[in-house]
């Protein structure tokens, strides 16, 4: 038995909550997994698991080992890398998930830079608004817009985005230019949805303008779950949109879509990079990590009553 697969298995199993995702993520067979843990609990001579048909428990003893194979299983990685050209070069592939409107406009026209910098790392790269079980999909870390409503989840915070309220001109031709935000709620006026992934459903915006504050359901024809639907629906004149400024930029310059309600403001949207507790944040992850706050820090940078430290923080 190797040891060091063994408990890299056992790791992987409790993170995963079952053998054959734990294979996947590890690129094993479920059968070597399940060899490997047996042959790690005959030699410690402790149960570390309860197994069902239906799902994985940690034992008691099982937990406490989990969390000193996990800082044994950083440290390992930590001295190899202090002692390779890795320390300087990270290496190997690193799995994110991001949402598709920050990919297309800001990460993708950046990327050929982070390669050429980092030249060793693979990115696999979901591009979604999804809600991603990191976990069990084995993912890195991902990018997400709002507050993080998983409190386990570890993250730094790497920018706000300012919002503002748009139209396409030919909705506004056919529906006139509305002058105060409740004309959204009480006219023929209609806005987009879009759906949360952490809650399915289109959620309200809070708007004020110095003396009033108010907060707009909006009625819609049509809501969507994905950013890029998003503003393609607002571009082809289907309703209002809330948008970061990244978004709008190129389109309002272009006039293809028309700013509304310029005296009010918004607070700013939170942009998080979040990742696995109990996991060790491997080179590879945390120079993402500053890259990706690098880049914001040019198109939504973190204001000074949002700034935090530059270490990890828990989603609170």
């Amino acid at each position: 038995m190797d040891r060091f697969d063994a408990m890299l298995a056992f790791a992987r199993v409790v993170e995963a909550g079952s053998f054959t995702r734990a294979a996947d993520t590890l690129h094993m067979s479920k059968t070597t997994v399940t060899q490997l843990v047996q042959q790690l609990e005959a030699r410690l001579r402790v149960k570390l698991l309860n197994r069902t048909t239906r799902k994985v428990n940690v034992t008691a003893d099982g937990a406490v080992y989990y969390e000193r194979v996990v800082r044994l299983l950083a440290d390992l990685d930590d001295a190899e890398t202090s002692l390779s050209s890795a320390a300087s070069l990270p290496r190997g592939r690193l799995r994110v998930d991001v949402p598709s409107p920050l990919a297309r406009m800001i990460l993708m026209p950046a990327l050929p830079g982070f390669h050429a910098r980092y030249p060793d790392i693979q990115i696999d790269m979901g591009v979604s608004d999804r809600k991603v079980d990191l976990i069990g999909e084995n993912v890195d870390c991902v990018v997400r817009g709002g507050e993080l409503s998983d409190l386990s989840l570890m993250a730094r915070r790497v920018g706000d985005l300012q919002l503002g309220v748009y139209a396409a001109p030919a909705y506004l031709q056919r529906l006139g230019i509305p002058v105060h935000p409740r004309e959204l709620e009480e006219s023929e006026h209609r806005i987009i949805g879009f759906l949360w992934a952490r809650t399915g459903k289109a959620l309200p915006y809070a708007m004020h303008n110095g003396t009033e504050r108010l907060t707009i359901n909006g009625r819609y024809v049509l809501a969507v779950d994905d950013g890029n639907a998003y503003l393609a629906a607002g571009l082809a004149g289907m309703g209002v949109l809330w948008l970061p400024d990244y978004m709008a930029k190129q389109h309002v310059a272009s006039g293809e879509l028309v700013p509304l309600f310029k005296s009010w403001r918004m607070e700013p949207m939170p942009l998080y990079v979040a990742f696995p507790p109990n996991r060790h944040i491997s080179i590879k992850v945390r120079v993402f990590i500053d890259w990706v706050a690098d880049l914001m820090a040019q198109h939504g940078p973190v204001g000074d009553r949002y700034a935090i430290d530059e270490t990890e923080n828990r989603t609170t």
